[in-house]
């Protein structure tokens, strides 16, 4: 045997070797790629319409919050008004009665 056919055959047994541990490797990243598929998929198609459809829902609920919190400070106001009053009517009532 010649050099140069030494060389072929020991290249043949690496390359043989190599294959056998890059398959398992191959497989790994294929199985891995077909999981990002699904993820992608699964994010696609149900959590994107979730998140779209919360934030349609949201939306109006914050503006309406925001329009109530208006009443609410004035109606605070209101109360404030009617327990004041209310207090010196009964101080009132006491210096009367």
């Amino acid at each position: 045997m010649t050099d140069h056919e030494l060389l072929l055959a020991i290249s043949d047994i690496m390359e043989k070797k190599l294959d056998a541990r890059m398959q398992p490797l191959e497989n790994e990243i294929k199985s891995i790629q077909a999981e990002q598929h699904r993820i992608h998929i699964i994010i696609e198609n149900e959590i994107r319409s979730d998140i779209k459809l919360l934030a349609e829902n949201y939306m109006p609920a914050a503006r309406k919050y925001d329009n109530e919190t208006a009443k609410i400070a004035s109606m605070q106001a209101d109360i404030d008004v009617l327990k004041n009053v209310v207090r010196e009517h009964s101080e009132n009532i006491q210096k009367i009665s």
